[in-house]
């Protein structure tokens, strides 16, 4: 058996920098620290977090005193706001991507565009950028509901940085059908583009597919969906420990990725775990794109 890595598997850029901020603030700071929300989505980070002494809180109205760290998701700009209200200081560990995004939405709502957000509804990231549309935007999580908006002379659509592409572009081609003039920002980051890319040309060389992750991270699970697609025995797991004999048997080739929050250790432990529950010192190899 093989077990076969996918390329650009594990923490992106926006990710590392959000821990190493929180590391950084944690260390330096003479009082309590806490992130506002799940710094990123993977419980085995936050669980670090909290044995470094980093709390959490879930609304600005709980903190005091002491540090908040922002997510890596980004806030709305009324959270910045309340926070500033506070005697505490901020430290915002906003992925730069994201403060582009929300740069992008403010803009065209000075502009007066409607915006259109392709993005899960209730994540973080696309409730801070409805805060930075600044009322003018609203939320599509797929091509029926895009489709199901009303006639318009003008819009402007762009994505949650994690959305898959497929699912972009087919809102895309919804709205094109009821707006005479759409304006069209693909604004998924070329981290998750690598990945998803990654993840589906591995899918379709191995007999099974293992996707790490959170359960919570919308791109992880992105990345199990589209997957799945390709090759139907494809599982999602948050630890090395879910992995159970049935879902490899009669799998010559096993594929691994892992979401952009999840940590390398996870990803080697769940190559670890398969290659001990076969045979010792089983070939591993890294996937290449042809």
């Amino acid at each position: 058996m093989k077990v076969i890595v996918a390329e650009n598997s594990g923490p992106c850029y926006g990710v590392k920098r959000a821990v190493n901020m929180a590391i950084r603030t944690g260390h330096a700071a003479g009082g309590p620290v806490v992130t506002l929300g799940d710094l990123i989505h993977n419980p085995r980070v936050i669980t670090e977090m909290q044995n470094r002494g980093i709390g959490r809180v879930d609304r600005p109205e709980e903190v005091e005193k002491g540090t908040v760290i922002i997510r890596s998701h980004g806030v709305s700009p009324e959270i910045y706001r309340k926070l500033r209200k506070k005697n505490v200081k901020v430290v915002d560990a906003t992925c730069p991507i994201v403060k582009d995004i929300q740069r992008l939405a403010s803009g065209l709502a000075r502009k007066k565009r409607e915006i259109i957000i392709v993005g899960s509804r209730e994540h973080p990231e696309t409730r801070g950028l409805l805060g930075f549309s600044h009322g003018r935007g609203r939320v599509v999580e797929n091509e029926s509901e895009a489709g199901g908006l009303p006639v318009r002379k003008k819009r402007a659509v762009l994505s949650q940085s994690t959305q898959d592409l497929e699912t972009f572009q087919k809102a895309v081609a919804a709205l094109v059908k009821n707006t005479r003039e759409l304006e069209v920002y693909n604004t998924i980051c070329s981290s998750t583009l690598s990945r998803q890319k990654a993840t589906a040309d591995l899918a379709r060389k191995v007999d099974a597919m293992i996707i790490v992750g959170g359960r919570l991270s919308s791109n992880s699970a992105k990345l199990y969906r589209l997957a799945k697609r390709i090759r139907p025995r494809t599982y999602f797991i948050e630890s090395a420990k879910e992995i159970k004999p049935a879902m490899l048997r009669g799998a010559e080739k096993v594929g691994i990725s892992g979401g952009a929050s999840t940590p390398p250790e996870a990803i080697q432990e769940a190559v670890d775990t398969i290659l001990a529950g076969i045979r010792p010192n089983s070939p591993r190899e890294k996937s290449r794109h042809d």
